[in-house]
């Protein structure tokens, strides 16, 4: 089986080479020059654990191919998949000028039947007008060739997208013909042999599908962050309320957590799409709507603590603060709507200076903040002579450091930690003065002058 994958990004790339690792030959098409002349060098433009072996392996064995010219393989690919960018418009709805582009491609070039898929996330009822885009430019050729589309949303998680495309808990397709069909579960049979299923439905069905997965997580993320928050107030613990509603099997563990808020490339353009396509229906979603507005506040809570624990806005002027962790989450280094870019602007605008640190986003950071901040070549070099440290993004090398090394580099014992990922008895006994999310601040006597301390 042959497919054309067009859209060489953080979808494409990996959807392209776990399809290229069942035996399938893949030709991934990109505008972006750049990026595909890094491909066929043997450069990954994105960080995805494992990719870089797997595509690799697969251009080796001539499975995976990069151009980007649609034309070269797309008139013999059984299947096209459209994975470009989808970014919000300044009203919230997904642009699909990528998407419909793609389409008349396909219109201008396909010589054969072909099931063109949208994999990108798109908007209920983008499948129409990626048939009607086709279709047109058929006409314009005077040409009779039958083709169906299909939906196929991605639930890939950066930082874990290898195994959940080639272990999925679950596959989504919409269809509205047999033979589409057919020929997608044919596709997908390699990666369904652990019993999970394939689930067909219709095409709208299917698009809705993905922005209510997503809306529904961030729900849960802004929930709790809510709850968080209320917590402090009534001093009980969001961790012990985290494992005390997350173990009835009604609710579950998985993104009761609380934080600094969620951001990536997914849930707030997805919540926003959501959001934007219910208004025009005539029909708003009141709780989507306060999921978004909690999770824009819940990115400042760092700040808010700052600025209650040092007595005001302006007694963070001229402070240095440590930061660890850019992306926004472990295990990618994508910064996309990653509360650091928030916190960070927050605190420039104070006049306090940051320092930070993250294992592998640090030169995304450089590109978008570029020289406005100071980067650290480790997470320790951060700290040093720092009047306290921010964490905010929860790598598993932040998880245990050094605190006597901390102590020491710190010009005064303080952590705001944004992910709780340390134990308060922990901070306690090293005698910081510690603000997690959701419970009590651990105090120390060290801070008695400030004035919101008691």
């Amino acid at each position: 089986m042959k497919i054309s994958m067009v859209g060489s990004g953080y979808v494409g790339l990996v959807t392209g080479a776990c399809f290229a690792e069942t035996g399938v030959n893949v030709t991934c098409v990109d505008v972006d020059k750049d990026k595909i002349q890094r491909l066929n060098n043997g450069e990954i433009p994105i960080y995805e654990p494992g990719l870089e072996k797997l595509v690799e392996k697969n251009v080796a064995k001539n499975r995976l191919r990069f151009t980007t010219d649609i034309s070269v393989d797309l008139p013999d690919s059984d299947v096209v998949f459209i994975a470009v960018g989808t970014p919000p418009d300044e009203d919230g709805s997904a642009d699909l000028q990528y998407v419909l582009g793609v389409a008349r491609d396909i219109g201008k070039h396909m010589q054969n039947y072909l099931v063109v898929v949208t994999k990108s996330t798109v908007p209920i009822g983008t499948a129409e007008k990626v048939r009607a885009a086709v279709q047109k430019e058929l006409d314009k050729r005077g040409v009779n060739l039958t083709f169906d589309v299909a939906s196929n949303p991605e639930f890939l998680k950066e930082g874990d997208a290898i195994d959940d495309f080639m272990k999925p808990d679950r596959i989504v397709v919409g269809v509205d013909s047999e033979k589409a069909q057919t020929v997608l579960q044919r596709l997908y049979n390699p990666f369904v042999l652990n019993g999970h299923p394939i689930i067909f439905m219709d095409i709208p069905s299917a698009e809705m599908t993905k922005y209510a997965a997503n809306s529904m997580l961030a729900t849960r993320i802004s929930f709790m962050n809510d709850l968080a928050l209320l917590c402090e107030r009534v001093g009980a613990d969001i961790n012990k309320v985290r494992k005390g509603i997350g173990s009835d099997p009604r609710i579950g563990s998985k993104f009761l957590y609380a934080g600094t808020g969620y951001g990536g490339s997914c849930f707030p353009k997805d919540v926003k799409a959501l959001i934007k396509t219910a208004d025009e229906n005539k029909h708003p979603l009141r709780i989507l709507k306060a999921v978004e507005e909690v999770n824009e506040d819940q990115k400042s809570i760092l700040v808010k603590k700052m600025i209650d624990f040092y007595g005001g806005i302006e007694n963070l002027s001229g402070k240095t603060f440590a930061l660890w962790g850019l992306s926004f989450k472990p295990n990618t280094d994508d910064m996309r709507e990653a509360p650091a870019l928030v916190i960070i602007e927050e605190l420039l605008k104070m006049g306090a200076k940051v320092c930070a640190y993250d294992p592998v986003a640090m030169q995304e950071a450089k590109r978008r903040i570029g020289n406005k901040i100071s980067y650290a070549q480790n997470q320790y070099q951060a700290t040093e002579q720092a009047d306290a440290l921010l964490v905010v993004t929860e790598w598993n090398e932040f998880r245990l450091p050094d605190f006597d090394k901390l102590a020491k580099n710190l010009k005064e014992k303080v952590i705001f930690d944004g992910r709780n990922i340390y134990q308060h008895k922990m901070m306690k006994e090293k005698d910081f003065c510690y603000f997690p999310i959701g419970s009590r601040p651990v105090l120390s006597s060290s801070f008695i002058t400030y004035n919101n301390i008691s």
